[in-house]
């Protein structure tokens, strides 16, 4: 088996993965009022935007090779760093989702008697979803040797990121108050003790 086709088997597994952990949040979720809501046009074009860079064009390559142009040879230490970071997102984003619990949303929503969660892995990132997303990214770029495809993941991930974080902080801290403005105070944004 070549090493491309073990980084796209790798970039599948990632995928079903992420369902996987997610979908019984998703489920979960649809059973709870939302309070209040910043979904709309932005929110829905900054998903889509994620999708595209984090699933359509990815799948697209890993199914039939397009864009060939933009495909290299990888070495197997990049595929095994991309396995690597595939893991550590996943093992991120199964901690955030156990975290979050019956707070978890998919979107910009505050949910009826929502919580500030500030245990797990909340007490160390405010955003520990959007660093498993990063670390996805990463894996992504790292186990599909495509500039396009691969890279896409970064560019549709950071385009949603630096687009919703700032009013997502804005909401939390409208909801919560003092208790958001000490939690933003004593936690990193996505790396502990960096940034």
């Amino acid at each position: 088996m070549s090493v491309m086709s073990i980084g796209k088997i790798c970039w599948v597994l990632m995928v079903v993965g992420w369902y996987v952990i997610r979908y019984p949040f998703e489920r979960r979720a649809k059973r709870r009022r939302v309070e209040r809501t910043a979904r709309g046009r932005p929110e829905t074009i900054r998903m889509l935007i994620s999708l595209s860079g984090l699933g359509i064009l990815p799948g697209i390559f890993v199914a039939t090779g397009f864009p060939r142009f933009a495909s290299y040879a990888p070495s197997p230490v990049q595929t095994a760093l991309g396995i690597a970071a595939m893991v550590a997102a996943l093992v991120l984003f199964r901690l955030t989702h156990k975290a979050l619990g019956r707070m978890w949303s998919v979107s910009l929503d505050i949910r009826e008697k929502h919580e500030l969660v500030t245990s797990g892995i909340y007490r160390h990132v405010r955003h520990p979803m959007y660093t498993a997303f990063w670390t996805m990214a990463l894996a992504q770029a790292l186990l599909l040797p495509n500039l396009v495809a691969g890279l896409a993941g970064l560019v549709g991930f950071g385009t949603l990121y630096f687009l919703r974080v700032g009013p997502e902080e804005a909401m939390m801290e409208s909801t919560f108050g003092d208790a958001w403005r000490d939690y933003r105070a004593r936690t990193a944004r996505l790396i502990p003790g960096i940034y």
